[in-house]
């Protein structure tokens, strides 16, 4: 069995192109996760992707999950509430001064209550000031990401908020996947 799936790929070409939201209310921290670890990766890529099927890297050994995240220009910055992990964003320099948000969502019971947007705010910025924390990294010039059908309902309109705009559509049929959720 298939399903068809959309995938767009938006961008931002200046940092004058963000639109951030406001800061939700309560006590909600975005921090640099800045030691590297594969067990905290894959607890936040399966807390948050789960339910929106992520499953790319599950496949994964620890050690080429490892080799991902401690590349150089990767970095995950986590949105905390009160202390407790609420959703994430990984980012990736790549050649010719490009990011890309890799990776970026939230706990489903923290999705509804305004995090999103402001961690997708403070991570597009972290985005454009990059290069400042990698030395030999070109400054950046563009930050992209995509986003699927499969994804939050508000997934698309939170990124166009934010002033993403659409570079490219693709429709594909994908095998559905049998089994038991990988998170509980």
């Amino acid at each position: 069995m298939s399903i068809s799936v959309t995938t767009w790929s938006l961008e931002q070409t200046s940092p004058d192109d963000l639109r951030p939201a406001a800061a939700p209310p309560g006590e909600v921290r975005i921090v640099r996760a800045e030691v590297p670890s594969a067990e905290f990766s894959r607890f936040l890529y399966t807390a948050v992707g789960d339910d929106v099927s992520w499953r790319d890297r599950l496949s994964l050994t620890r050690e080429q999950w490892q080799k991902t995240i401690a590349a150089p220009g990767v970095e995950t910055w986590v949105a905390y509430e009160r202390g407790t992990p609420a959703g994430y964003m990984e980012l990736a320099a790549q050649d010719g001064g490009t990011v890309e948000i890799v990776y970026f969502g939230l706990v489903p019971a923290f999705r509804g209550r305004r995090i999103g947007g402001h961690l997708l705010s403070y991570g597009v910025a972290r985005a454009w000031d990059l290069a400042g924390r990698w030395p030999g990294t070109e400054p950046t010039k563009r930050v992209w990401l995509h986003t699927c059908s499969k994804d939050g309902p508000h997934a698309m309109d939170n990124y166009l908020r934010r002033g993403f705009r659409l570079f490219d559509t693709k429709v594909e049929e994908e095998a559905v996947e049998e089994g038991p959720p990988v998170a509980p």
